[in-house]
Order: structure tokens, then C-alpha cells, then sequence
């Protein structure tokens, strides 16, 4: 749940550093808005296709994604 959670939290970081919004994030994602949601309340751990998703979306490598404390 810690990695979750953490994860969560630079997701929001990550997005909110752009002025995104969470369904500007699902759009250019690719996901829905509720995933987004989710996945930045720890309420869902989400897939390798949504991480890349995500990733590709931010314009971030993957790994600079899954880079955070835990």
C-alpha cells in the first residue's frame, strides 16, 4: 500500500507541475478520468499499460515515473 500511495502522490506532483487537470491527464493518457483518480488515492494499482500510458503522456521515461520515496 506504501508504494501506492507514494506512487499517488508523484503522479499528482507530476501532473499538477504541468497545470493539468486530472481529465487533461486521462485524455492525453489515453485512460479514464476516474482511473487517474484512483491511481493518485492509492485506491487502485494500476497495470503496466496504464503506467506507460501515463508515462508516455507526461512525457516522461517510464522510470522517471516509478522514481519516488517509498
Amino acid at each position: 500500500m506504501a508504494v501506492r500511495i507514494a506512487l499517488g502522490i508523484h503522479l499528482r506532483t507530476l501532473r499538477e507541475a504541468r497545470g493539468w487537470s486530472q481529465q487533461e491527464l486521462a485524455d492525453r493518457a489515453d485512460i479514464s478520468k476516474p482511473t487517474v483518480y484512483r491511481i493518485e488515492t492509492a485506491r487502485f494499482a494500476a497495470t503496466i499499460d496504464v503506467l506507460a500510458a501515463l508515462a508516455q503522456a507526461l512525457d516522461v521515461h517510464p522510470r522517471d515515473l516509478l522514481n519516488f520515496p517509498v
